[in-house]
């Protein structure tokens, strides 16, 4: 194994690791989700990583709903626990639960309503 492939192989490990305490663990309180319309959701999360335009991290959000318009990225997701209603404008609702993964793309207009408290990991792309 080279220098450069053991480096690589310990940041993974390293990565590995502190996704595995975000999934389980606690994380930091964000306060209220910004433009709640319904119920009083209330967020937490933790940045894994941040740069290159990419945002990757844990979070949840207790029940409650909002609007979405414009989104500003390009986010990919796996719901780790609870569930959620998303609804794109002009179309049906799904529901989305506990290993569900789903895209939303920068642009994006609709509405989530968090049904049961959803942890979730993500990946955001400007």
């Amino acid at each position: 194994m080279t220098t450069d492939a053991a480096s690589s192989t310990g940041a993974l490990i390293q990565l590995s690791s502190m996704l595995s305490d975000a999934v389980r663990g606690e994380l930091e309180p964000w306060g209220p989700r910004d433009g709640a319309n319904a119920g009083n959701p209330q967020t937490s999360g933790q940045i894994l990583f941040s740069g290159n335009g990419m945002l990757a991290g844990v979070w949840e959000c207790t029940p409650g709903g909002w609007d979405t318009v414009d989104r500003p990225a390009t986010e990919a997701m796996l719901f780790l626990t609870g569930s959620a209603r998303i609804t794109t404008q002009g179309a049906a609702s799904v529901i989305f639960k506990a290993g569900d993964t789903f895209v939303l793309p920068k642009g994006w207009n609709g509405r989530w309503e968090v049904l049961e408290t959803v942890r979730k990991f993500f990946v955001e792309v400007k």
